[in-house]
């Protein structure tokens, strides 16, 4: 008799979670960005890095030999099989956003594909400006919601894991790879304007999600903060503090935790607190620099 009551609130859980709240959102960031790669970037060769990047070369290299491979698909198998890697990391909430995301951006891209007109210019500058910008308000829709598409993020994930290469290099280490792989097939001027979408569309992320800046400290109260900090450590590779703090009305003792990092990280520290304890004090701030140990150092 208890499952029918019990089913109900989770369902009115659900119902009210940030997450399905936000999803009108970022459905619209996926289909932006979606339109913006078929109208852009695949049809002028520019493979501005990641999996769609990726996909975009692999999608080439099979129509000449008379195959059509569709890049949305392509997205969606590879994110599948890469966040079987990284599932633990974040969870299930993590799993359900990052599929969510890479699902729906899939989803849109081979969808508009057959209806698009691509831009009719020569010229590489346009569609990779326009391609940077117009993906860039879309990533950065879906990011600013929390969710993610999973890609160069996930890949980065999987090799810090097994490194001590932090995640933001790491990404950009891939970006630059894609990128360079993509001269022979297209031509090097293809490969220079990708990855001059990739830095304008990278800025444009950054301005929409939380303007210029790149670093967050997050500051964590929990009574599972062990599981946390775990988490956080071996799980996401960064760094964290314990600081001593004592509640004035409660009068008790508890640790709280800082972590410096990223950006595109936050959702997934967000995803870890709230699986090991959803009632747990969580305030991000903003960073101006950060510098030492995962960052830069003093002498930069």
């Amino acid at each position: 008799m208890a499952v029918g009551p019990v089913g109900r609130i989770d369902l009115k859980r659900v119902l009210k979670s940030k997450f399905v709240r936000d999803l009108p959102l970022v459905i619209l960031g996926c289909a932006i960005a979606a339109l913006a790669v078929d109208m852009f970037m695949v049809p002028k060769g520019l493979a501005a890095g990641g999996v769609t990047g990726l996909a975009t070369i692999l999608q080439e290299l099979a129509h000449r030999t008379g195959f059509d491979l569709p890049v949305g698909l392509q997205t969606i198998v590879f994110n599948a099989i890469l966040l079987l890697f990284v599932i633990r990391t974040g969870g299930a909430r993590y799993a359900v956003q990052t599929v969510t995301g890479f699902v729906l951006f899939g989803f849109f891209t081979d969808l508009f594909a057959p209806f698009v007109i691509p831009l009719d210019s020569n010229d590489l500058m346009l569609p990779a400006l326009w391609g940077g910008i117009i993906s860039g308000i879309g990533y950065g829709l879906v990011f600013r919601c929390g969710v993610n598409t999973g890609g160069s993020d996930t890949i980065a994930q999987i090799i810090s894991r097994k490194t001590s290469l932090p995640v933001g290099s790491t990404i950009m280490a891939i970006d630059v790879a894609v990128c360079a792989a993509s001269a022979p097939v297209f031509s090097l001027e293809n490969a220079l304007y990708a990855a001059l979408a990739m830095v304008v569309m990278g800025f444009v992320v950054d301005m929409v999600v939380d303007g210029a800046d790149r670093r967050k400290a997050a500051y964590i109260i929990s009574e599972k903060h062990d599981e946390i900090a775990n988490d956080v450590l071996h799980g996401m590779d960064r760094g964290v503090t314990e600081i001593s703090a004592r509640g004035l009305w409660s009068g008790a003792d508890r640790p709280m935790l800082m972590i410096i990092l990223d950006r595109r990280e936050v959702s997934i520290l967000k995803t870890i607190v709230a699986e090991h304890d959803p009632g747990a004090i969580m305030f991000i701030t903003d960073v101006a620099e950060a510098i030492g140990e995962g960052f830069k150092g003093l002498d930069v």
